[in-house]
């Protein structure tokens, strides 16, 4: 158990630690060399020029401006200064409603913390319950907890009218929220510039036909069906091998372009590489010769690959994209039923070009049931059995619980406490680093690998765009952190911590002992919070990797500017492991702010903190890879929501072990107000997520007709939806657009055309 000591350990740790990034990067910044390290985005747009184009000889590597450095904090404010709307227009509506999600921790937490810290710890405090429950481990900050009220007391009444206030001014700023970014989605997607995805459908599962390809089936249906608004579709191609190949070329010329660089550099000694695995082992050769032929054999199977995917009828997948002369067109055909079996011409908004994932567009409908089975399987496994390091980490946060069962334990940490003595005192400095830092950080390393493997499941799945597959990587993740982080802290930490208690207590006592272990676990999490929220966010603004990476590169690859813009990794906001680590945050929140409030403050400040630190790398840094319109809200606002419930349904249990059972009716009214308050909202405010009004599209389309009367909407749209692999060669991509030149194409159908479409469908082609 982490005593007070233990957490004054760790708050020394992790704010020195904090206060280190944070004065590294305010160095950091201020040096020319790394200027595109910390300002990419500047670069990317075009407005900010290399600093070390200019200047002295020192000053191209150095700031020698020192006044600079006595204001070395002034990226805090300015972080702070641009308004939303500029920031939405600078960065992207997703990255400005990100950022709403930390401004939103604190408007919820630093009220409650007011309430909290003037109701519940004086109530806590003095209640003494603790001192006299003999064989059992607490600490200071276990009595601030509710752990210290007395079984039936009347102070439990304090408790539940601050839980029903809690619970109301959550949900009213979590209502008044929604309704926000609802409003500000919909404004964006009115005022926002035109875009290909407004005309776009993606349709699934399109029928096989034996008369017609799939791009004529294609264009067929949709001339009949919707013959005043079609304009063009593309067909899906299974070009995943021929990205490979194009994946492979790129990274063989990366190579070339490196050995050729260091010849240039030394051109008394060609550079030599090895023909085996990543060049570590097999005959020596000149490296570039050896890559430039790698290349053109490539570059051989490239263009037979290319001409097998064009020509080949079997590569052609069973979806397109269809686009529309109006966004009400698209609308109307992304939000209706095309057939009268719901199975097949399945249709859906396209998202935008850039946010595509075109690697699962070639999976056939039909696999997607299956894979997903079998992902959530996998996923049942995976968190089932990482509840085994979980408990690896909490048998280090309480090592005195165990020391009676584990003796040896207990003697190890008297040798290491004698190693550091103090005016003839062992002191308790290595316990306390042990308890207070090493559990969070224990948790934090476990959880590193988590989000790539979550990603990769979600690929699997088959969802075909990258904003789809982070949110779906962001549910695994959070129901991952709610089961195994949170729920089996508390289980595997109870087990262990009180382990004496529940072999020598009788079977009616055992349930008391695990209520008050609940709140005790609020000493593990503080740690946790400081660790990953605190020192983990300031060391996301160093950038210390990206900084790395980036002087490696142009010490060894940077011969052009264009290659120095190459090397700049801007990164962007990781939605699949950022979002759900937030959840934590708000879920820790509501549940120890009526059990432990002495927590609050630790989440205060990270909320804080990160909000300054994520508003400046979105503002400098970050190059978001596609824009959503904060299509992710819903499953945030779900996740919050469920957080709240699983509060109020942990504080019922656990006044139910302290005798106060009159306070459950009035408890349980609680998580059906709150289940009442989720489903008004997602009738109110979720349809602006998952539809675009006609009425906004119609508006959208008349102003366009009013203000550009001769734009060239096929135009425009020609090349929006081609497979990336094909746009770097224009033959193919005549060869792909070939049928989208003629205004239609002749049926080979005859007599069964009249039963599949209707009697009139050869007026319809002009057949």
């Amino acid at each position: 158990m982490a005593s007070l000591q233990d957490i004054g350990v760790a708050a020394a740790i992790n704010i020195l630690s904090a206060f280190a990034f944070l004065v590294a990067f305010a160095i950091f910044r201020l040096q020319p060399l790394n200027d595109r390290v910390y300002f990419p985005k500047w670069y990317l747009k075009g407005i900010r020029s290399s600093p070390t184009h200019s200047g002295t000889f020192v000053s191209k590597f150095v700031n020698l401006d020192f006044r600079m450095y006595i204001r070395f904090l002034n990226w805090m404010p300015a972080a702070l200064r641009m308004p939303e709307l500029e920031l939405i227009e600078h960065a992207g509506l997703d990255s400005a409603v990100y950022i709403r999600i930390y401004l939103l921790g604190l408007k919820i937490f630093v009220p409650l913390t007011v309430l909290a810290f003037a109701v519940l710890v004086p109530v806590n405090w003095t209640g003494k319950a603790l001192e006299n429950i003999n064989d059992l481990t607490f600490s200071g900050i276990d009595k601030l907890s509710i752990s210290n009220i007395p079984s039936g007391s009347e102070r439990f009444w304090a408790h539940l009218v601050v839980a029903y206030v809690i619970s109301f001014w959550t949900c009213y700023v979590l209502y008044k929220e929604y309704k926000r970014i609802a409003s500000m989605r919909l404004h964006f997607l009115a005022s926002v510039n035109r875009r290909p995805d407004q005309f776009t459908v993606l349709v699934r599962n399109v029928p096989p036909d034996p008369d017609e390809s799939v791009s004529e089936h294609v264009e067929h249906f949709f001339c009949v069906n919707h013959p005043n608004h079609y304009l063009m579709h593309q067909v899906v191609y299974n070009a995943n091998k021929l990205e490979k190949l194009v994946t492979k070329k790129k990274s063989l010329r990366n190579k070339l372009k490196y050995y050729q660089n260091k010849y240039e550099r030394n051109p008394t000694k060609k550079p030599t590489t090895k023909t085996g695995f990543w060049g570590l082992w097999g005959t020596s050769v000149d490296a570039i010769d050896f890559y430039t032929d790698e290349i053109a054999k490539l570059c051989k199977e490239e263009i037979s690959e290319r001409e097998r995917v064009i020509s080949d009828p079997k590569a052609v997948m069973p979806a397109a994209f269809v686009s529309f002369r109006t966004r009400w067109g698209a609308a109307v055909c992304a939000q209706t039923q095309q057939s009268s079996n719901p199975t097949v011409w399945l249709t859906d908004w396209a998202c935008e070009p850039r946010d595509v994932y075109w690697t699962n567009l070639a999976i056939p409908f039909v696999e997607l049931t299956i894979r997903r089975l079998i992902m959530a399987v996998a996923l049942f496994f995976l968190i089932f059995f990482f509840i085994i390091p979980i408990a690896l980490v909490q048998s280090i946060a309480n090592l005195e619980g165990i020391e009676k069962v584990l003796p040896f334990l207990k003697s190890l940490m008297k040798t290491a406490e004698d190693l550091y003595i103090v005016d003839d005192k062992p002191q308790k400095v290595v316990k306390s680093v042990i308890q207070g830092f090493l559990p969070g950080i224990a948790l934090k390393i476990f959880l590193i690998i988590l989000p790539t493997i979550l990603m990769t499941m979600s690929k699997i799945e088959g969802f075909t765009s990258l904003s789809s597959l982070e949110r779906r990587s962001a549910g695994k993740y959070h129901l991952f952190i709610l089961i195994n982080v949170f729920l089996g802290s508390i289980i595997t930490g109870t087990a262990f911590q009180q382990l004496h208690s529940f072999i020598n207590q009788s079977a009616t006592e055992i349930p008391k002992t695990v209520g008050v272990s609940i709140p005790m676990k609020a000493t593990f999490f503080i740690t946790y919070i400081m660790v990953d929220g605190w020192a983990g966010i300031a060391a996301e603004i160093l950038r210390l990797v990206p900084l790395i990476v980036f002087h490696l590169k142009n010490a060894f690859l940077v011969k052009t500017d264009q290659d120095r813009e190459e090397a700049m990794d801007p990164g962007s906001l990781y939605f699949a492991s950022s979002e759900p680590r937030i959840q934590l945050y708000f879920l820790l929140g509501l549940v120890y702010s009526v059990v432990t409030p002495i927590l609050l403050p630790f989440i205060i400040v990270f909320f804080g903190l990160a909000y300054m630190v994520f508003r400046h790398q979105i503002i400098n840094v970050y190059d978001q890879k596609y824009e959503s319109a904060a299509a992710f809200w819903p499953d945030v606002h779900r996740r919050l929501v469920t957080g709240l419930i699983i509060s109020q349904l942990l504080l019922m249990g656990l006044l139910s072990t302290k005798d106060a059972e009159q306070s459950t009716p009035l408890l349980i009214a609680l998580p059906v107000l709150t289940i009442w308050f989720h489903m008004f909202c997602k009738g109110r405010f979720e349809s602006a997520f998952v539809k675009f009004p006609l009425q906004n599209a119609m508006v959208k389309d008349t102003l366009e007709r009013a203000t550009e009367p001769n734009l060239n909407l096929k135009s425009y749209l020609q090349d929006a939806y081609i497979h990336p692999v094909f746009k770097d060669d224009e033959f193919e991509r005549r060869a792909i657009d070939e049928e989208e030149n003629n205004p239609l194409v002749p049926t080979k159908r005859s007599s069964r055309r009249s039963s599949k479409y209707g009697s009139d469908i050869s007026s319809e082609t002009g057949v």
